[in-house]
């Protein structure tokens, strides 16, 4: 909170500055009043009277204008904090997204930029106000206790005794405050992953499971408010009696000491004035600790995030790249691709080749593995924005954001009309299009849940290609289309990517069919390499016999894994279309097209 204050310092002084003379205008009125009664009664309606009347009147001139300004200087810190809290997050969530992930729920993470950001913002909002009044207070200290050391203790006492009791009041309800906030954060996640999943729990019919459980958290969420609720009105109510019982004493005794002759009048509607106005600082006060209390527990909240541990650090990122294309390895498996191929990676168990893919791309910096390099320049050591702009990875699970679709698929603002058109081509994501009021100038959205599955995933592949990255690497990106339109797919991939290299994590004989070379990955490691119908062959020749050794072994183990793929097919099926016939296991070099929905 110190650091964000150094951040918007000169709104900050501004404030207090304005906060400091808006707060000493109210409190130098009870004086000009108190001075104005007592030369009224002694010498009439003359010169003096007018002029204190005129200053009074110039006080509160002051006080409107520098309260105006305090409140537009007061709304700007707010604003400042705020939304600088929330950029904070997201360039964090932006740079440490996947740690970000596997720490913290993404509807927590919603929740403290919705909510916690403001609490934090309100601080800065107050503090001229608060600091005001402290000012405030002590130059009436000393103005009281040089009119009258006993009346004067007795309001300066007093204050701190009320003070001192609200704030038994307000530890019970930082408590219930957090207990409120933890509820709170606990039903946007639940409510932010029922949305995401309602498809799914309509497939399944577990719609009144989550919806119960939905209902449950939010009675929680209801229960633990009306905790805070009776807490806060408690406070609220002792705020307005105690300063009331307070000004009820002051007057008391000083109107016993002006009947007694020890003060005048005048200092007695002075000494009353006081007393009025040093509850406003009592108030604030108060209310300052309770933003305080929310603003340290959103805080706590806010720092879950930007202390989460990077899976990437850039400590060491110093060697750059080579600037021309190059060879990518994994030292790791043994993988190498040479620059402007086109790549398969095939296993029996696909988190392995995800797992390959995933640190060419350097998503995380694994210290116990050796780096991946390209041109013989590790991984680590090259500044993760160069590898972001060279090396782009396409997961297997799209992610898809909310706006016009030409924008979110042309996420590097090449503005080329003609190569997004050709990207959506070689995705077979025309109907996409169709379904889009507007084509590519329609509005995707939230998540892309209007769209199809495997609508989603061509959306997905067509954002990859338009990158033109040097090295592009795709996990399963026609996992979710039918046979048909996977194989549209594959014959366009190659000549998109031409004289870039790619590399495909699949285990579609309709994909490894058209790319350069297969590369079969058994426990971790590169098992055996070739061209899909040269492996396919081996491992006809292995099952008659004429073939043996760790080259057969390896055939063998490719033609189950490629053969599990053809058996996973599972064609939707079209009214009035005959569904595409899964092919049995190639045994040639000519392979069938085949895998379908999977």
């Amino acid at each position: 909170m110190w650091w964000r204050a150094g951040q918007q310092r000169g709104l900050v002084v501004a404030g207090v500055g304005l906060g400091i003379v808006n707060a000493m205008t109210q409190a130098a009125a009870p004086y000009v009043l108190g001075r104005a009664v007592d030369d009224g009664l002694r010498t009439g309606v003359m010169s003096a009277l007018v002029t204190w009347s005129g200053v009074l009147l110039g006080l509160w001139v002051l006080r409107s204008l520098s309260g105006v300004l305090a409140h537009r200087v007061d709304v700007a810190n707010w604003l400042r904090a705020c939304l600088g809290t929330i950029h904070l997050m997201g360039d964090t969530v932006a740079t440490k997204g996947e740690s970000v992930r596997r720490t913290i729920a993404t509807g927590e993470v919603v929740a403290t930029v919705a909510s916690d950001s403001p609490r934090i913002g309100e601080v800065y909002a107050f503090v001229g106000r608060f600091l005001g009044g402290l000012v405030a207070y002590v130059a009436v200290a000393v103005i009281l206790l040089n009119a009258s050391a006993t009346l004067g203790l007795a309001v300066l006492l007093g204050i701190p005794v009320v003070a001192g009791i609200l704030a038994l009041i307000v530890k019970p309800l930082q408590a219930r405050q957090s207990e409120h906030r933890e509820q709170n954060g606990r039903l946007t996640v639940l409510g932010s992953d029922t949305v995401s999943g309602l498809r799914i729990l309509r497939g399944i019919g577990g719609e009144e499971a989550f919806t119960a459980r939905y209902r449950a958290q939010s009675q929680r969420v209801r229960e633990a408010g009306v905790r805070v609720a009776g807490t806060q009105s408690l406070l609220d109510m002792m705020q307005t009696l105690l300063p009331g019982l307070f000004l009820a004493g002051v007057l008391w005794y000083g109107a016993r000491l002006a009947i007694a002759g020890d003060i005048e009048p005048g200092q007695l509607v002075a000494f009353y004035g006081y007393a009025a106005f040093l509850t406003t600082p009592l108030n604030d006060a108060t209310q300052g600790v309770q933003i305080l209390t929310r603003a340290r527990i959103a805080t706590a909240r806010v720092l879950t995030v930007l202390r989460t541990t990077p899976a990437v650090s850039e400590s060491a990122s110093t060697t750059p790249l080579p600037t021309e294309p190059s060879d990518l390895v994994d030292p790791t498996s043994g993988l190498r691709v040479e620059p402007g191929r086109l790549v398969a990676l095939v296993a029996a168990d696909p988190d392995e080749t995800a797992a390959i893919a995933t640190r060419l791309g350097r998503f995380e910096d694994a210290s116990e593995l050796p780096s991946p390099t390209y041109g013989g320049v590790p991984l680590t050591t090259a500044p993760l924005a160069e590898v972001r702009r060279r090396i782009v990875v396409s997961e297997a699970t799209p992610s898809i954001f909310t706006g016009v679709l030409a924008s979110e698929l042309d996420v590097r603002d090449s503005g080329d009309r003609s190569r997004i058109e050709a990207a959506v081509r070689v995705a077979d994501a025309g109907d996409v299009l169709d379904s889009l009021p507007g084509g590519l100038d329609g509005a995707v959205a939230e998540k892309g849940r209007t769209l199809s599955g495997g609508q989603r995933q061509r959306v997905s592949l067509a954002r990859a290609l338009l990158t033109d990255a040097e090295v592009l690497v795709m996990i399963e990106p026609t996992s979710a289309v039918d046979a048909h339109t996977e194989a549209r797919i594959a014959s366009r991939l190659r000549p998109a990517r031409e004289g870039r290299t790619t590399v495909v994590v699949t285990a579609s004989p309709l994909v490894l069919d058209r790319v350069d070379e297969v590369v079969l990955v058994v426990d971790g490691k590169v098992a055996t390499r070739g061209a899909h119908h040269d492996l396919m062959h081996d491992a006809e020749l292995a099952a008659r016999g004429d073939l043996v050794g760790a080259r057969a072994r390896a055939a063998m183990a490719y033609r189950r894994v490629v053969s599990r793929s053809v058996d996973d097919y599972a064609p939707a099926e079209t009214p009035g279309t005959p569904p595409p016939t899964a092919p049995p296991t190639p045994t040639t070099g000519t392979t069938t097209p085949a895998g379908g929905a999977r």
